[in-house]
């Protein structure tokens, strides 16, 4: 494989011993093997989640929107797009790659560094392993583990979801510092140059959670942070210099800044770093809506499941949340509403949960999102902050009490404590499951089979570039397949 890094004698961060210092070593040091097998495993779980998710998302609407404007600005380039067999620069790729992956509110998510990993780290690594070429299936899992643990560490040390209540969208501020973890182990930078493209991603990051309520542009958020990690990696491995010790500066610094007024906490990007691992911590989602409203929707499917009810009979749906999922997950609603906004509402989750008993690509579908019999029930549903939520940390916010009152006059409730995305993580068959689940119609049975098998053996893949292969060629779209609707 070819590397931009640079050939001289390896060079250390500026302060070896401080917070920035210690995770660029651990970046320069990282060998898979190092890595439990647990690990190597949910990191494949992950990759076959996220390339499903870009299959699906890669002929969405706003999708085609997106490859269409990008096309005529960029031009073509030597880096295939996903499900559509065409070719653009790196850059571009890698933003387009990631909007796919964040397409459809598919895709995973880590609760307590919320963050969206597959749709920041996987679109770079695509991007970088077809312009060094060479890459194989391990270095591309160990480069993929290395953006695992980057990005949710930095989420963390900002407290999380305390980053969604402020306004920001938390994982395009610091997904760009896992984009570049990624590719700098690719590109195998020493610790001085990690150095430098973490303070590169740094000073790119950024993303408004108003982009929730009607805005193509939320998909594209963890895109455009890809596109800057992968940026940045290559700034320094070109002897471009970033930010030095970006994390502890106190005037201008990534955590003094986003921080400001909130009081980070920088020894949670160090705290047991090859020892405690957050790949094992990142979700993989059996709902096609955002986060927070996966505990809401266990709770209501919990409830119908021990007294089945029809619609037809709640008189009301009351649902008691953290302020980060309240802030995050409930507004009043008014007709017609886009996609990205009915998979960010908890009322219109709900309401259609109700209604089919489900919550994936057909009840977020356009079509489904206009009907009369779910703006009939969304009136009916209410959220509200329950501030004893707020206790305990990313723990306590992940806690929901619903209660559905009935036209009879009486009530029932259902209290969930952890949403089961993460309290019983969806295994290595059920990921299989779900990616068979969501390409069926859009990917030929063929095709999905030997995108199973390779991600499954990944270690052993001489070169990644036969993965690409799998997934360039063009597929169909989920709104045009007539089971979907």
């Amino acid at each position: 494989m070819s590397s931009l890094a640079y050939g001289g004698p390896r060079q250390k961060a500026t302060d070896p011993a401080g917070v920035t210092g210690r995770l660029c070593t651990w970046l320069a040091d990282f060998a898979l093997d190092a890595a439990p097998a647990e690990v190597i495993a949910r990191c494949k779980d992950l990759i076959l989640d996220g390339v499903g998710c870009a299959l699906v998302g890669a002929q969405l609407p706003w999708s085609r929107t997106a490859v269409e404007a990008m096309s005529r600005l960029e031009g073509r380039g030597d880096v295939s797009l996903i499900g559509w067999g065409r070719t653009l620069p790196g850059p571009a790729a890698a933003l387009l790659n990631g909007t796919f992956i964040q397409g459809f509110e598919l895709d995973d998510f880590h609760p307590f560094g919320p963050l969206h990993s597959a749709s920041v780290v996987l679109p770079a690594l695509l991007a970088c392993a077809q312009q060094t070429g060479g890459v194989s299936g391990a270095q591309f899992l160990r480069a993929a583990i290395a953006g695992f643990e980057v990005g949710p560490r930095v989420g963390m040390a900002l407290h999380g979801a305390e980053m969604l209540s402020r306004g920001w969208h938390s994982g395009s501020v610091f997904g760009t510092h896992a984009a570049a973890a990624a590719t700098g182990v690719l590109l195998r930078l020493d610790a001085a140059r990690f150095e430098d493209a973490l303070g590169l991603a740094a000073t790119q990051s950024g993303g408004l959670m108003a982009a929730q309520y009607e805005a193509m542009s939320k998909r594209m958020h963890h895109g455009f942070a890809s596109r800057a990690g992968l940026t940045a990696a290559y700034l320094s491995a070109g002897g471009y210099t970033g930010i030095k010790r970006v994390f502890e500066r106190d005037y201008g610094g990534f955590l003094s800044v986003f921080g400001e007024g909130h009081e980070p906490d920088a020894s949670r990007i160090g705290h047991k770093l090859g020892e405690q691992w957050e790949t094992l911590r990142i979700a993989i989602k059996p709902y096609a809506a955002m986060g927070a409203l996966h505990a809401p929707l266990d709770a209501l499917f919990d409830l119908m499941a021990r007294r089945p009810f029809e619609p037809g009979e709640v008189a009301g749906i009351d649902v008691y949340m953290s302020h980060a999922a309240y802030h995050h997950g409930w507004w009043p609603l008014e007709r017609p509403i886009t996609p990205i906004a009915a998979q960010m509402n908890v009322a219109y989750a709900l309401a259609v949960a109700t209604l089919d008993g489900a919550a994936m690509v057909r009840q977020f579908a356009p079509a489904r999102i206009d009907r009369d019999d779910v703006w009939a029930l969304i009136p009916k549903i209410r959220a509200h902050h329950e501030p004893a939520y707020d206790a305990g940390g990313g723990a306590g916010r992940g806690r929901t009490r619903l209660v559905v009152r009935f036209t009879d006059g009486s009530a029932d409730e259902e209290v969930v404590q952890t949403a089961r995305t993460m309290s019983a993580p969806m295994d290595a068959a059920g990921v299989t499951a779900k990616f068979r689940a969501l390409t069926d119609g859009i990917v030929m049975a063929e095709r999905q089979a030997a995108i199973i098998d390779m991600v499954a053996r990944l270690e052993g893949v001489r070169d990644v570039a036969e993965l690409v292969a799998l997934l360039a060629p063009e597929v169909g779209s989920a709104f045009e397949t007539d089971d979907r609707l």
